[in-house]
């Protein structure tokens, strides 16, 4: 399990020092650890995803409660999942009711971040190794929020990052409008 998640994080080309700095964290991490998804440890990875329409581009956020922001879909591995690409998939159905996601405009990771989680459900403080991929959909009018609190809002590409207040976010909608500005050039 952890040798294929290895393999992707080594391959994976960081953007800048930064992300350098987090992704040889998250391959020490992955080499070292039985379960590098478990939730009970200080640093474990999880999974998320940036919902595009690419047809009006717009890109969809998700309201936390938790961390009273507007961000990506996506969370923590099942007890035996360890396809990081999978659990965003899956994170991303459950939490936007939308049944026609698929990887777009390939299945490549585009941001690898470590995001610092406050305490709070029981949980003390730790770190997301959050591994994020865009997924597409061809109906963004099917989205149905997972309960009420989560809140679902479609924005534009142009617009989405005045709408969150994570900097690492904005990292990844920067990412995100790039490759919607090369598809619209096409």
């Amino acid at each position: 399990m952890n040798n294929r998640l290895a393999e992707l994080l080594e391959a994976y080309p960081p953007a800048d020092p930064d992300e350098a700095r987090d992704r040889d964290r998250v391959i020490e991490l992955v080499r070292a650890a039985d379960d590098p998804w478990a939730r009970g440890t200080p640093l474990h990875v999880t999974a998320s995803a940036l919902i595009v329409h690419p047809d009006s581009c717009r890109i969809l956020l998700r309201w936390h409660e938790r961390q009273r922001a507007w961000l990506q879909v996506g969370g923590h591995a099942d007890p035996g999942e360890s396809d990081p690409l999978a659990i965003a998939l899956r994170e991303a159905r459950e939490e936007t009711g939308l049944t026609d996601l698929s990887p777009w405009p390939e299945s490549t990771l585009r941001h690898l971040v470590i995001v610092p989680v406050a305490a709070g459900r029981g949980e003390p403080e730790h770190e997301h190794a959050d591994l994020r991929f865009v997924l597409a959909t061809g109906r963004p009018d099917a989205t149905a929020a997972e309960r009420p609190g989560a809140a679902l809002r479609w924005l534009p590409a142009q617009t989405a990052d005045e709408l969150t207040s994570e900097a690492n976010l904005r990292v990844t909608l920067a990412r995100v409008r790039q490759l919607l500005a090369a598809q619209l050039s096409r």
